[in-house]
């Protein structure tokens, strides 16, 4: 393989889970958010990570599907009701006083930041991988 196509999808798995973190960092930072700015509450979202679009012309090269990057795309999250808090001295209360939060799980926006994280640190092992293979090639290479 290719040490620079090597190099790009492990580029572009970090910067996967870049949006990963950034999109669980958002929930996170919202969790405790009753009301945007429009009067509707945040949307959660989530991150959805699939294989890149090749070309046309290279699906034809070969017999085997060349190893490809991947594109991460943040998406709104599914269902989920707001969760309800009694907070009747609060400016957003209704008129039983109840308040409506996003519904964000915190546990499991860690776990997605821990995991993000994990796999991050695994593409750039492999990123350093492929530079030092291709740095000793162009060693034997030149003896």
């Amino acid at each position: 393989m290719d040490p620079f196509r090597a190099a790009e999808i492990s580029a572009s798995g970090m910067v996967a889970q870049k949006t990963r973190i950034e999109a669980a960092a958002a929930n996170l930072a919202n969790m405790h958010t009753a009301n945007t700015a429009s009067g509707s509450n945040y949307a959660p979202v989530t991150v959805v990570v699939r294989a890149a679009q090749t070309a046309f012309a290279q699906a034809f090269e070969g017999a085997a599907p060349a190893p490809s990057s991947v594109v991460a795309e943040v998406v709104p999250q599914a269902g989920g009701a707001p969760r309800l808090s009694y907070e009747p001295g609060h400016p957003d209360a209704d008129a039983s006083g109840m308040v409506s939060y996003p519904a964000i799980d915190h546990t499991r926006e860690m776990m997605t930041v821990m995991t993000a994280m994990r796999a991050y640190e695994a593409n750039l092992a492999a990123l350093q991988a492929t530079k030092a293979l291709a740095t000793r090639a162009l060693e034997i290479g030149g003896q």
